[in-house]
Protein backbone atom coordinates (compact mmCIF):
# COMPACT_ATOMS: atom_id res chain seq x y z
CA UNK A 1 0.00 0.00 0.00
CA UNK A 2 1.20 3.54 -0.74
CA UNK A 3 -0.14 6.96 0.19
CA UNK A 4 0.26 9.89 -2.18
CA UNK A 5 0.16 13.60 -1.53
CA UNK A 6 0.38 16.26 -4.23
CA UNK A 7 1.58 19.83 -3.79
CA UNK A 8 2.63 22.79 -5.87
CA UNK A 9 -0.61 23.83 -7.50
CA UNK A 10 -1.79 27.41 -7.64
CA UNK A 11 -2.79 30.32 -9.83
CA UNK A 12 -0.54 31.28 -12.72
CA UNK A 13 -0.87 33.46 -15.80
CA UNK A 14 -0.90 31.98 -19.27
CA UNK A 15 2.64 31.31 -20.44
CA UNK A 16 3.86 30.76 -16.90
CA UNK A 17 5.27 27.69 -15.19
CA UNK A 18 4.58 25.52 -12.18
CA UNK A 19 6.21 22.50 -10.61
CA UNK A 20 3.98 19.89 -9.05
CA UNK A 21 5.28 17.35 -6.56
CA UNK A 22 3.84 14.08 -5.34
CA UNK A 23 5.30 12.54 -2.22
CA UNK A 24 4.76 8.85 -1.54
CA UNK A 25 4.85 6.95 1.70
CA UNK A 26 4.61 3.24 2.25
CA UNK A 27 6.01 0.48 0.13
CA UNK A 28 9.22 0.95 -1.89
CA UNK A 29 8.59 3.84 -4.26
CA UNK A 30 10.76 2.52 -7.07
CA UNK A 31 8.47 -0.51 -7.45
CA UNK A 32 5.73 1.70 -8.81
CA UNK A 33 5.04 3.25 -12.14
CA UNK A 34 3.83 6.77 -11.37
CA UNK A 35 1.42 8.84 -13.36
CA UNK A 36 -0.14 12.28 -13.51
CA UNK A 37 -3.74 12.79 -14.51
CA UNK A 38 -5.92 15.87 -14.53
CA UNK A 39 -9.61 16.55 -14.32
CA UNK A 40 -11.26 19.80 -15.27
CA UNK A 41 -14.79 20.67 -14.11
CA UNK A 42 -17.37 18.78 -16.13
CA UNK A 43 -14.76 16.75 -17.99
CA UNK A 44 -13.42 13.23 -17.75
CA UNK A 45 -10.12 12.46 -16.13
CA UNK A 46 -7.30 12.90 -18.64
CA UNK A 47 -3.89 11.27 -18.84
CA UNK A 48 -1.02 13.74 -18.55
CA UNK A 49 2.17 11.74 -18.12
CA UNK A 50 3.70 8.61 -16.62
CA UNK A 51 7.12 7.29 -15.71
CA UNK A 52 8.05 3.72 -14.90
CA UNK A 53 9.77 2.82 -11.66
CA UNK A 54 13.26 1.62 -12.47
CA UNK A 55 13.95 2.08 -16.16
CA UNK A 56 12.29 5.51 -16.24
CA UNK A 57 10.34 5.06 -19.46
CA UNK A 58 8.31 8.22 -19.99
CA UNK A 59 4.98 8.87 -21.66
CA UNK A 60 3.03 12.06 -22.31
CA UNK A 61 -0.47 12.92 -23.36
CA UNK A 62 -0.71 14.71 -26.72
CA UNK A 63 -1.93 17.97 -25.18
CA UNK A 64 1.16 18.40 -22.99
CA UNK A 65 3.99 17.06 -25.15
CA UNK A 66 6.78 19.57 -25.43
CA UNK A 67 5.47 21.69 -22.54
CA UNK A 68 5.42 19.35 -19.53
CA UNK A 69 8.24 17.20 -18.14
CA UNK A 70 7.84 14.33 -15.70
CA UNK A 71 10.60 13.18 -13.40
CA UNK A 72 11.04 11.20 -10.23
CA UNK A 73 13.55 10.90 -7.43
CA UNK A 74 13.33 7.41 -6.00
CA UNK A 75 15.67 8.27 -3.12
CA UNK A 76 13.23 10.98 -2.02
CA UNK A 77 10.04 9.06 -2.83
CA UNK A 78 8.93 12.00 -4.94
CA UNK A 79 7.40 12.45 -8.36
CA UNK A 80 7.52 15.77 -10.19
CA UNK A 81 5.69 17.45 -13.03
CA UNK A 82 7.32 20.52 -14.54
CA UNK A 83 4.72 22.49 -16.45
CA UNK A 84 5.81 25.23 -18.84
CA UNK A 85 3.95 27.48 -21.26
CA UNK A 86 0.75 26.94 -19.33
CA UNK A 87 -2.54 27.65 -21.05
CA UNK A 88 -6.02 28.32 -19.65
CA UNK A 89 -7.08 24.89 -20.91
CA UNK A 90 -4.54 23.33 -18.52
CA UNK A 91 -6.73 24.45 -15.62
CA UNK A 92 -7.69 21.33 -13.67
CA UNK A 93 -7.16 19.31 -10.55
CA UNK A 94 -3.92 17.38 -11.03
CA UNK A 95 -3.68 13.98 -9.43
CA UNK A 96 -0.79 11.61 -9.05
CA UNK A 97 -1.33 7.89 -9.14
CA UNK A 98 0.67 4.71 -8.66
CA UNK A 99 0.51 1.30 -10.29
CA UNK A 100 2.52 -1.89 -10.67
CA UNK A 101 1.54 -1.98 -14.33
CA UNK A 102 4.00 -0.92 -17.03
CA UNK A 103 1.68 -0.91 -20.06
CA UNK A 104 -1.49 0.98 -21.04
CA UNK A 105 -0.42 3.70 -18.65
CA UNK A 106 -2.78 6.26 -20.15
CA UNK A 107 -5.75 4.35 -18.69
CA UNK A 108 -6.70 5.58 -15.24
CA UNK A 109 -8.23 2.20 -14.41
CA UNK A 110 -4.72 0.70 -14.42
CA UNK A 111 -3.71 2.71 -11.36
CA UNK A 112 -4.20 1.33 -7.88
CA UNK A 113 -3.49 4.32 -5.66
CA UNK A 114 -4.42 7.98 -5.99
CA UNK A 115 -3.66 11.23 -4.26
CA UNK A 116 -6.28 13.85 -3.42
CA UNK A 117 -5.11 16.25 -6.11
CA UNK A 118 -3.79 19.78 -6.32
CA UNK A 119 -5.55 22.62 -8.11
CA UNK A 120 -3.94 24.42 -11.03
CA UNK A 121 -5.60 27.52 -12.42
CA UNK A 122 -4.22 29.30 -15.48
CA UNK A 123 -5.57 32.75 -16.16
CA UNK A 124 -5.64 34.28 -19.62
Amino acid sequence: HVQLEESGGGLVQAGGSLRLSCTASGRLFSDYTMGWFRQAPGKEREFVSAITGKDFRIYYGDDVKGRFTINRNNAKNTLYLYMNDLRPEDTAVYLCAATFVTDDLYRDREYHYWGQGTHVTVSS
